[in-house]
């Protein structure tokens, strides 16, 4: 086999593939024993039916494309490794020749990884916000636990905001009660917003037993989208009322004895809280910059690929668990499909920058992915995905998403080599220290390249599958 490559642009090749006849006996032979269990000629028992007969009874045509079809991949993969090209996707193939007994030639155009030329990183400088926790911050957590332990106490007056009611609700489209569009002892805070629009406005000022009408636009349900005429009914009124901030508080909702001690472990949370942000938005600045210096060329195939595939898991995965359309989701983001499109594609070009620069560092550091790396990142995205991790792992197998995965954490790593030569100080112009936590890293990645969603979709329809 005789093979040459020809550099079409700095993303894409073709390939020039000529093969001796001799070459396509394996595959030959395997055609005639195929189309041998595929068909019957009398006089011959199946299976047993000789070669020159299948040839004036089906074609010596027949034969050969079956022939052919099954010796390309062996073929294109030949010329592949020969020519020591990383290629992505799937080539496009043209036989240019096929004489019967002498020669099959064909040419495969496929995308390549371009090369990457890394920048020096060790001169990035990012600033991140400042790690400060206010006494308002601190205040504004325990108000938020005093919230969670509020009790209700039924009152004789009208409601008002605030107030804890139960209500019946019935709504009617061109005066048809909706089937679905009926309601009983829904319970609703005045004032949270939870429920329709105009619903607080409707029920402050009535007592229990009181009713009123009101039009609003239906959030969900047969009827999503019309104006309703909404009738309300409560049945019952209660008044919140919060416990006293004191220590018998801190004891009922903690583990301390006084509301001191209480406030003092809010404030070491939200520190805890802010310095895994302060990470976080390190890395994320650290990973702009770093594309921000290297010159990546994109392959159009890859991206159009790489769109489809963030447009089909947003419309058919996250979407759809919404109960929303794309058409609803572009209105309620006050988007217009073309926005939408060129949002998708700077992402998606950012995605596969990110992809090829911190593959490339990975091969420059030479960073290897253990086990016990892969185990817990493993664990990680089966927490987010909402399967256990055996059923994740499992699925991720089947799927053949291993690869995939390690990908990420090994992508993660050369981040954070990245991160660790880079100069980070905050908005006080303050040196910051991070620590070396992949996991940060690993997530910055995901975000960017946007596989958070991907890998997990993918691996709950192997599992539902």
């Amino acid at each position: 086999m005789k093979s040459a490559v020809e550099t079409l642009n700095p993303t894409r090749v073709r390939l020039t593939v000529e093969v001796p006849f001799e070459e396509l006996k394996d595959s030959l032979d395997a055609a005639y024993k195929k189309i041998n269990q595929q068909v019957t000629v009398k006089g011959f028992r199946k299976g047993k039916i000789p070669a020159r007969v299948i040839d004036q009874r089906f074609g010596r045509g027949a034969v050969l494309e079956e022939a052919v079809n099954d010796a390309l991949p062996k073929f294109y993969t030949e010329a592949v490794n020969e020519g020591e090209l990383n290629v992505l996707g799937q080539p496009e193939v043209d036989i240019t020749e096929l004489k019967d007994g002498e020669l099959l030639a064909f040419t495969a155009e496929v995308d390549v990884r371009p090369e990457i030329e890394i920048p020096d990183y060790s001169g990035i400088e990012v600033t991140v916000d400042a790690l400060e926790v206010s006494d308002e911050d601190v205040e504004k957590a325990v108000e938020q636990l005093r919230e969670r332990f509020a009790s209700t106490n039924p009152v004789e007056r009208a409601a008002a905001e605030g107030d804890v009611v139960t209500i019946d609700l019935q709504a009617k489209v061109d005066g048809e009660v909706l089937e679905d569009g009926v309601a009983e002892g829904v319970s609703y805070t005045i004032g949270s917003g939870e429920l329709l629009d105009g619903i607080d406005a409707a029920v402050t000022g009535l007592e229990a037993g009181g009713e009123a009408t009101f039009t609003s636009e239906l959030k969900g349900g047969s009827a999503e989208g019309k104006e309703a005429e909404v009738t309300v009914k409560v049945a019952t009124v209660a008044a919140r009322e919060l416990p006293e901030l004191d220590d018998e508080f801190a004891q009922m909702a903690s583990e301390f004895d006084t509301l001191d001690e209480l406030k003092a472990d809010s404030r070491k949370r939200l520190e805890s809280t802010k310095q895994y942000d302060q990470a976080t938005q390190a890395q994320e600045r650290v990973l702009e910059e770093l594309l921000k210096l290297a010159e990546v060329p994109i392959p159009e195939k890859l991206l159009a690929d790489e769109v489809q595939t963030r447009k089909h898991n947003l419309e058919h995965h996250q979407l759809g668990q919404m109960g929303l359309t794309l058409d609803k989701y572009l209105e309620i983001q006050g988007k217009t499909a073309e926005e939408f499109d060129a949002e998708t594609s700077e992402q998606a070009v950012k995605g596969i920058k990110t992809q090829f620069v911190l593959d490339e560092i990975v091969n420059k550091e030479k960073l290897n992915v253990n086990q016990e790396e892969l185990t817990e990142h493993l664990m990680r995205r089966a927490a987010s995905s909402g399967m256990s991790p055996d059923q994740f792992a499992q699925a991720v197998v089947e799927g053949g998403q291993v690869p995939m995965l390690v990908g990420e954490v090994a992508r993660g790593k050369a981040l954070a080599v990245v991160v660790e030569a880079a100069k980070v100080v905050d908005t006080n112009g303050e040196l910051v220290e991070l620590e070396d936590d992949e996991d940060v890293a690993e997530e910055a990645v995901e975000a960017a390249e946007g596989t958070t969603e991907a890998a997990a979709d993918a691996a709950e329809e192997k599992n539902e599958a």
